[in-house]
């Protein structure tokens, strides 16, 4: 006997936030861009380049929520849930690049210390901590339950601390006369940077694979399972991540006497309540066919 069931996340959908952050992370390229050119910063317009390509980013992490809202249909029976995770992916990969060149810029200026520009690009760095932390506000609530979401905070984030060491070291440079303090705080701000991407990236590789997600633990479930009333064993349990929101569980339980719709439903709600599985497929039967699987699952 197989009964299948499944429910899809209700989560508060994104797509406002994206908009807006999208908007006004555009706007900000367009100032970075003008200031640039008055100021005949090459800093400023480098800084603008890394900022586009955030807003790219953006959008991809847009379209991945896009995507994973539509229906199965065809050769894709799970829809498109799984681009979430690999965005995660890729988001992650784009952080590192944007480390990267950050710490290239700040080991040339570590060697050879360089003027840091006036006063235009310490206000246009202020302009920058306010539109990146107000775009890193919009997804600060989601980044904990979905790594695409989480992908997308960090990007800001990681703008905002840039564009605020920007501003800290003009001030100390100011106050001091320090050139190297500038390199410094670049420093600092990559290993926060790499210290929230390196999980995202481990976390999304993990749902790629198909591991169990990190907030479920395997065992208290199999031992959930086995506590339900009638059930003598179960075997071939599966848990894996469909997407950055959704989770699922296979599994066969031994239930001599069988099991009835009520019991089904009651399972599917506790699982769904107490471990966030959202998408349950059993199979029912009334002796241990364990060592007669086909395959070795």
């Amino acid at each position: 006997m197989n009964v299948h069931n499944h429910t899809h996340s209700t989560s508060v959908t994104y797509a406002r936030h994206f908009a807006i952050g999208i908007g006004l992370n555009i706007l900000f390229v367009i100032i970075e861009v003008i200031y640039g050119l008055l100021a005949n910063s090459s800093a400023l317009l480098a800084d603008a380049g890394h900022n586009a390509s955030d807003v790219l980013g953006l959008v991809f992490a847009w379209a991945a929520a896009w995507m994973a809202t539509v229906k199965p249909k065809g050769k894709y029976t799970y829809g498109l849930r799984k681009m979430t995770i690999l965005v995660s992916i890729l988001n992650a990969l784009l952080l590192f690049g944007a480390v990267a060149a950050i710490a290239w810029d700040a080991f040339k200026k570590l060697k050879a210390p360089e003027p840091v520009e006036g006063s235009q690009v310490m206000i246009v760095a202020g302009i920058g901590v306010v539109i990146n932390t107000l775009t890193a506000l919009l997804f600060y609530k989601g980044r904990k339950s979905d790594l695409n979401i989480k992908g997308a905070f960090l990007h800001m984030a990681a703008d905002a601390g840039v564009s605020l060491g920007v501003v800290v070291a003009g001030l100390l440079i100011k106050l001091t006369g320090i050139q190297w303090i500038d390199p410094a705080v670049s420093f600092l701000i990559i290993l926060v940077i790499l210290w929230g991407t390196w999980r995202l990236f481990i976390d999304s590789i993990n749902l790629a694979l198909d591991a169990v997600p990190r907030h479920i633990d395997v065992n208290k479930v199999r031992d959930f399972l086995l506590s339900k009333e009638g059930v003598t064993g179960i075997h071939d349990l599966h848990i894996w991540a469909m997407s950055t929101t959704q989770v699922a569980l296979t599994v066969h339980l031994v239930i001599p006497g069988g099991a009835g719709d009520t019991f089904i439903a009651a399972l599917q709600k506790e699982l769904g309540l107490y471990f966030g599985i959202n998408h349950t497929t059993f199979q029912i039967e009334n002796k241990d066919l364990e060592k007669k699987c086909v395959t070795d699952c």
